[in-house]
């Protein structure tokens, strides 16, 4: 089964992704912070992580940096999870190894389109 790393200090926000992501197949693992998301990546590389962009210890930015040092971070698909379209930022999360943006807040719908247009599922997958 894949995993699928949820980063994020709101609890709402994680809870939301896990249901969206477990229905799509995913073992999901949360993280409330960098450090700890970190710290689980480095036991277990997950498939893909969805991280934000401001996390009570560090950036999502500052993440990116220590987790592309990792070996076999580069197979893993990372979603930039962000509240407002700042161009510098985003450009500077894709240069660190972020794939796909997802503006907050989303729903079901919006994260369900974006996992497909990652290619990390196909239609097969994904439950009816």
């Amino acid at each position: 089964m894949k995993v699928f790393l949820v980063v994020d200090d709101a609890p709402i926000v994680r809870r939301v992704a896990s249901i969206v992501l477990e229905d799509l197949g995913f073992r999901v693992v949360g993280a409330d912070s960098g450090i700890e998301a970190l710290q689980r990546v480095k036991s277990d590389m997950p498939e893909a992580i969805m991280i934000d962009w401001d996390l009570n210890d560090m950036s999502g930015l500052e993440f990116l940096e220590e987790f592309k040092r990792l070996p076999g971070s580069g197979a893993t698909k990372i979603f930039y999870c962000t509240s407002q379209i700042a161009v510098s930022e985003m450009t500077r999360a894709k240069r660190l190894g972020a794939q796909h943006f997802l503006l907050k807040p989303f729903d079901r719908e919006i994260l369900t389109y974006k996992i497909k247009e990652s290619g990390i599922v196909s239609e097969d997958d994904v439950a009816a």
